[in-house]
């Protein structure tokens, strides 16, 4: 195993092998511990795009809050699933039956592209250019900004999607979706969710679709793998333990040493981070 792999192995905690039974419970006892310690919140809001990560952790944040009403009797605890399409979005039936999976208590649609085009446009007034990939970061915190203002109304947790395989690597947008108050599928990697949600009996067409950020115009549903220069069955056995080709594992590294700022709270004078 190459040094700085050890290493990441033990920053983000990953298991070389998981009992996917076990790691559902897991999550969904967490959950619902965070929400009895924060006895205000009721709520748990979550983005959906109808990719393997919102699907998995939805099915997993419905179970929890139908586990607490059930062992409280409090009829207010609900899961909110949130539509966040930029215009019309190419995949929105995948979104659909996701939530059709997860049978979601409660969904709100946010269509983001009006407030998102306005921001552009006033940071373009200031004479600034607004590049596809600028803008792609935009719409990504637009969403997030939607789900704190659900979270605010409904007295709510909103969860994130960040696991293991896309820790590494940095692959989403600071403040945006890597924004959350909790994230259950922290810990593993994508196949592992990918065999939590085959248990769990979620349509396999969810958690086979060809994983995309989707956030550029000039290069729509770019697929994560392209993005990254590294595919996430690489990036997975690099997470695990396992040998990889020094070309995928010298990439990897590279993303997570570029990407190190995402991993860590806003930098102050006494954080080593900066030095």
């Amino acid at each position: 195993m190459r040094p700085l792999q050890a290493e990441i192995i033990k920053a983000l905690r990953v298991q070389a092998e998981i009992d996917p039974q076990a790691e559902i419970r897991r999550s969904v006892d967490f959950m619902k511990a965070y929400l009895k310690k924060h006895s205000f919140l009721k709520a748990l809001v979550l983005g959906i795009s109808g990719g393997q990560d919102s699907t998995l952790a939805g099915k997993l944040s419905q179970m929890a809050i139908s586990e607490l009403r059930q062992e409280t009797g409090d009829s207010d605890y609900k899961f909110i699933a949130v539509r966040l399409p930029y215009g019309q979005q190419a995949d929105e039936q995948d979104a659909l039956d996701a939530i059709e999976f997860m049978q979601a208590d409660l969904t709100v649609r946010v269509n983001i592209k009006e407030a998102a085009d306005q921001m552009v446009a006033a940071l373009e007034a200031n004479g600034l250019t607004i590049s596809d990939f600028n803008k792609g970061n935009i719409k990504a915190r637009q969403r997030m900004i939607a789900q704190y203002g659900i979270a605010g109304a409904y007295q709510g947790a909103v969860v994130g999607t960040d696991h293991a395989a896309e820790a590494i690597t940095g692959f989403y947008t600071k403040f945006g979706d890597g924004g959350a108050d909790i994230t259950p599928l922290w810990r593993l990697d994508k196949r592992q969710g990918r065999a939590m949600l085959e248990l769990l009996g979620a349509p396999t067409h969810l958690y086979q679709k060809v994983p995309t950020a989707d956030l550029e115009e000039d290069r729509p549903a770019l697929p994560d793998e392209v993005a990254l220069g590294v595919t996430y069955a690489d990036i997975d056995d690099y997470l695990e333990g396992k040998d990889v080709a020094a070309d995928a594992a010298e990439k990897i590294e590279a993303w997570y040493q570029k990407t190190e700022h995402k991993r860590h709270l806003p930098i102050t004078v006494y954080d080593e981070f900066w030095k």
